[in-house]
């Protein structure tokens, strides 16, 4: 069905009831020629690109609940190529491309807003790194404003300048940076592939994989089994208990990350706005809530769900920055399940086993990269090589040492990222 205001319009008349599934409900079939496992915003964007971009359409996507029900709806929907490392910087560049082109190429409305992304610093130190960052973004052909105090007061008026513990001293502006829709993000994914003849089939998980003679040959689900010449991972915080049936241990932990919205206000935050001193960032979305997350729960957890102090360090990060938000209601705050690798960059690789391939590790960068990681690997698994963007991201750069890529130095700890 078209969408269209007539149809909204004569929709709210009648009921809502005309309204048409906008993708199938398949049963799943005996055999495909490639089984994602995820339907999240990375698996989804896979199958897409493998239909569109490779012509591979005899495609299954596994999802053991509801499409989008994971972390592509819990996040803070922001979308960025604000980084410095070869490799990293390459591929965030062609997914932010690749943002800016989505929605006329599912032809659906994914609300992707270019705002701008404005990161905030405090000291000497932080002004010299944010201009490092900003040239090596420049270099890379993205965009970056190294902005003084003043030239961040135009745009942010109303932050504390003045914190006697953290006063700004300027900001790095990423004008293409912004924000997008998480929910429709997902849903004009999943149509796309549906509509190339993708099987999209919810409620089937995944309970183990197939191998014989050092090669996949299917997985078991709770609605039969179903063979496949390929099979892609890519199931963001469980990437560690999936890669279990296989045989793998990979270098993941699953860590809590927080997000929390208020009460929907008047439009006063016009960009997304990140907090130099402390994990914090935030932005106001279409409906008028502020949207703000921080730091991880800093300990291994698959419960979606976070934990009160957490919550008490990112509010007390708000109040810092922003004393005006502890005049906004808190609505609700919810969790997704992080795949953190111990360099804080993700995987897009081959598996030791003959047709099965990864695709973890996103820590905080999952949602902005949605469109990147799903062309990068569908064109993996279609084409046995990895695309230019994503040759870093190799799994066995932790078992060598060599490729890593510590984005922000912390080290070699997973929840450091």
């Amino acid at each position: 069905m078209r969408y269209s205001g007539f149809q909204i319009f004569k929709q709210g008349l009648t009921g809502n009831s005309g309204w048409k599934p906008v993708w199938r409900d398949p049963t799943p079939k005996p055999e495909y020629d490639i089984i994602i496992i995820g339907g999240g915003g990375h698996g989804l964007a896979t199958a897409h690109y493998l239909a569109k971009e490779h012509g591979l359409t005899n495609v299954a996507v596994l999802e053991k609940g509801y499409l989008g029900g994971g972390n592509v709806g819990r996040n803070t929907t922001i979308v960025r190529a604000n980084y410095a490392l070869p490799g990293n910087s390459e591929f965030y560049s062609h997914s932010l491309k690749l943002w800016e082109g989505l929605e006329g190429d599912l032809n659906y409305n994914v609300m992707h807003s270019q705002r701008g992304v404005i990161n905030l610093f405090h000291s000497d130190g932080q002004r010299d790194y944010a201009a490092r960052r900003g040239n090596a973004m420049i270099n890379q052909g993205d965009d970056a404003i190294l902005l003084d105090r003043e030239g961040v007061r135009k745009h942010l008026p109303y932050l504390d300048f003045d914190n006697a513990r953290f006063p700004i001293y300027g900001g790095l502006f990423h004008p293409r940076g912004g924000s997008a829709r998480h929910d429709a993000v997902a849903w004009g994914l999943a149509r796309a592939a549906d509509s190339r003849g993708v099987d999209l089939i919810q409620n089937c998980e995944v309970t183990g994989i197939d191998i014989e003679g050092g090669r996949v040959t299917g997985v078991q689900t709770t609605r039969g089994a179903i063979r496949a010449k390929k099979v892609g991972i890519v199931v963001a915080g469980r990437s560690g208990q999936v890669a279990a049936m296989a045989g793998m241990r990979l270098p993941i932990e699953s860590h809590i990350l927080q997000a929390f919205v208020t009460e929907g206000l008047k439009p006063v935050i016009d960009h997304v706005v990140t907090f130099g001193m402390g994990h914090f960032y935030i932005s106001q979305s279409d409906k008028g809530g502020l949207v703000f997350g921080g730091d991880l729960d800093f300990y291994a957890s698959y419960a979606a769900r976070g934990n009160l102090p957490m919550a008490e360090h990112v509010m007390e990060a708000a109040m810092a920055l922003m004393p005006m938000i502890g005049k906004a209601q808190l609505l609700r705050s919810w969790g997704g399940i992080m795949d953190m690798t111990p360099d804080g960059s993700p995987i897009i690789d081959r598996t030791p086993i003959e047709g099965l391939y990864i695709d973890c590790g996103w820590c905080y960068g999952g949602f902005k990269a949605v469109p990147g990681s799903g062309f990068a690997f569908a064109h993996l698994i279609a084409q046995d090589r990895p695309h230019e963007s994503a040759t870093k991201y190799r799994l066995d750069r932790f078992r060598t040492g060599v490729g890593l890529m510590d984005e922000e130095g912390t080290g070699s700890q997973h929840n450091l990222h």
